[in-house]
């Protein structure tokens, strides 16, 4: 069990998280080997069905779930509950955990070699499945990812601050790389789907209008956009240097609600968001206080640099004009971000 001392060995794990984190830590240096080999591995990407919201399933999607689920028994995990099952499954009758869990977070880019990740929290376990992960995402006592790319890394937060970490290839170990991180105040950099832009809402379309609108526009400054349809990848951008992601609803059918589950991927990520000093919202509302009616519900999805992030909400309170702005003698809510 030496390949986590590093991680193993910080005061801000809880004690009842040791043996689950260990677990995690395993799993996942095991498939950074697996990812690394590509198809030396064999065939990951292939989809093998679907899962209960009809997305694609691809071997490793599969592979992940699997280990992750087996990892965990005997760590104090009472309740799995994974973005690849219809139902949550009872590891561990005495266990006290549950953890909420998306395996292979971006599976579609496993075939390009572009990052992926896992992402995961953990709840105090009820003793029904749905009363354990029905509840608001303030109930979480942990949560984080790892991102699978160029380095392994672990992101994670247990309510006090957020540590970075790196898997280092010699040693198997996940070593401490930062204690503390915070979202840097400042970014020029956006992410969005730009491919969806006649399918936004007004406050959405006017906000990256007015981004793209660069130095001449309302904000004043120019901007770059990124998009790598990887969340991880996204949120790991975001943690390491600002910026602002975008996942809104739109008016296409399955999506009036966003795509993002809200609690294997939103929620996770918005404490580690807020933990590193950031925000996270569903355009308008706060994300942590939402609790979800389904283990598989959706909801839009904005985080990042917190003066970019109230900007959206101000744009989505403000009144739908027919110009490309709102409010403001030049058209544009008058927040600096």
């Amino acid at each position: 069990m030496t390949s986590v001392a590093a991680i193993l060995a910080s005061d801000a794990i809880p004690k009842k998280l040791y043996q689950p984190m260990l677990a995690i830590c395993e799993v996942a240096a095991q498939l950074s080997r697996t990812i690394a080999r590509g198809e030396l591995s064999g065939s990951l990407g292939h989809e093998v069905g679907s899962n209960t919201d009809g997305d694609n399933q691809k071997a490793l999607d599969v592979i992940a779930d699997e280990a992750f689920a087996e990892g965990l028994r005997g760590t104090g995990v009472r309740w799995y509950a994974s973005e690849e099952r219809e139902e949550v499954v009872e590891i561990d009758v005495d266990g006290g955990l549950g953890v909420a869990i998306d395996p292979l977070d971006g599976s579609s880019n496993i075939d390009v070699n572009v990052s992926i990740g896992t992402i995961f929290s953990f709840v105090e376990a009820l003793e029904d499945p749905d009363d354990t992960f029905l509840r608001s995402g303030t109930h979480q006592i942990g949560g984080g990812y790892v991102i699978y790319g160029p380095q392994t890394a672990l992101v994670v937060s247990f309510g006090d601050g957020v540590q970075h970490y790196i898997l280092d290839p010699d040693t198997g170990a996940f070593v401490l790389i930062n204690p503390s991180v915070e979202i840097p105040e400042t970014s020029i950099e956006f992410a969005i789907n730009a491919s969806n832009y006649r399918h936004w809402s007004k406050p959405i379309r006017t906000y990256i209008d007015d981004c793209l609108a660069g130095e001449a526009g309302p904000r004043g400054k120019n901007f770059n956009m990124r998009w790598v349809a990887s969340l991880v990848a996204e949120t790991h951008r975001i943690l390491m240097r600002g910026g602002i992601f975008l996942y809104p609803s739109d008016e296409r059918q399955g999506y009036e609600n966003g795509r993002l589950r809200l609690l294997y991927e939103c929620a996770p990520i918005a404490l580690l968001v807020e933990q590193a000093g950031g925000r996270a919202t569903d355009g308008s509302a706060r994300i942590l206080d939402r609790a979800p009616d389904s283990l598989h519900v959706r909801v839009p999805f904005v985080f990042g640099t917190p003066a970019k992030v109230e900007r959206v909400a101000v744009y989505h309170d403000l009144p739908t004009q027919e110009n490309s702005a709102f409010g403001g003698s030049n058209g544009s809510p008058q927040i600096e971000s």
